[in-house]
């Protein structure tokens, strides 16, 4: 599997449940309505929480600030991926969902990175 795997960080003005609340109430129906201009076979939102373990985690770790979320979206193929570039239907979405998405994401400070998935640990092995 192949996937873009996008760090992000909640605009400024937005409480982390703001953020949460838009990301999944507001811009999941949006990437879901455009998942097969896309091509994309799956897309997850993973919301950050806090936990006991958090603070003492990062700090053993010299980690930076957290991340508020983390999008993954898979596709079978690299050449699935690389298609929708070509797509002008596929181009639109992306339009349409970078739009949005600019609404409660700090993009300039939200890194992403293209994947080939290895599963390690798993019931079920993709590679």
């Amino acid at each position: 599997m192949y996937k873009i795997t996008f760090c992000l960080r909640r605009r400024p003005e937005l409480s982390l449940a703001e953020f949460h609340d838009y990301w999944l109430n507001q811009h999941a129906p949006l990437v879901r309505a455009h998942q097969p201009a896309l091509r994309m076979v799956r897309y997850v939102q993973v919301h950050g929480i806090q936990t006991i373990l958090s603070t003492p985690m990062q700090r053993v770790r010299k980690a930076p600030e957290p991340y508020d979320g983390v999008a993954e979206l898979w596709w079978r193929s690299l050449e699935d991926l690389e298609a929708s570039a070509a797509d002008p239907a596929s181009r639109e979405a992306g339009r349409i969902l970078l739009e949005d998405e600019a609404k409660f994401i700090d993009l300039p400070n939200s890194p992403l990175w293209f994947g080939q998935e290895h599963v390690i640990v798993g019931a079920e092995h993709q590679n």
